[in-house]
């Protein structure tokens, strides 16, 4: 597993390095939009209870009110649980996993009213969502971001979190704006 992060991890830093020589002709250079994205990361987790640490036990105080999580060492994932799932469901290496998703793009996020506006629902019109769970040889896995699967290390397959993330462990068409979204999203197994 560590050997497919390093390996998504080096393939994002040469995807973010090539980004940043094409920021060259923009207004902003690629140390701005950086610092950028982590102003409206920082201005949507004002509004929040931030935990820094994953409870040991991983009982995680779940429902619409909880705390975000900081959950991997980069601060680039932020988990709130919505639901915490079933007991024992946990995913297994390489599994196809299901799962819908609305994202806000937080770089919208307002302050003042405490509102995400421009989400992006559901699309059917696309087909299915997937992953193959820490398998990032594919591109129906790849192409999501490893954001999006952390949280099954953490919980069953069939919670339903709402997670931050930051360009680095986004989707990899939207690296480029490098923008962090707030997801909301629940898995299922293939049936």
């Amino acid at each position: 597993m560590k050997a497919y992060i390093a390996t998504f991890r080096t393939i994002v830093l040469a995807v973010l390095c090539a980004v940043a020589v094409s920021a060259c002709d923009d207004s902003k250079s690629f140390a701005e939009l950086l610092n950028d994205e982590n102003q409206y990361v920082n201005n949507f987790l004002a509004d929040q209870t931030v935990c820094l640490e994953i409870p040991a036990d991983t009982a995680f105080i779940y429902g619409p009110d909880a705390p975000y999580y900081s959950i991997d060492e980069d601060k680039y994932l932020y988990m709130q649980v919505i639901e915490p799932g079933t007991k024992g469901n946990m995913v297994k290496d390489n599994e196809q996993i299901y799962f819908r998703y609305t994202m806000w793009p937080l770089a919208y996020y307002d302050h003042s009213t405490q509102t995400l506006k421009n989400g992006y629902g559901n699309n059917t019109a696309l087909g299915a969502t997937w992953f193959r769970y820490n398998n990032f040889s594919m591109m129906g896995s790849y192409q999501w971001g490893a954001g999006i699967q952390k949280p099954l290390s953490l919980l069953p397959v069939d919670c339903k979190v709402r997670l931050v993330v930051k360009s680095q462990m986004g989707i990899v068409d939207m690296m480029n704006d490098v923008q962090p979204y707030l997801f909301e999203l629940t898995y299922q197994r293939a049936r």
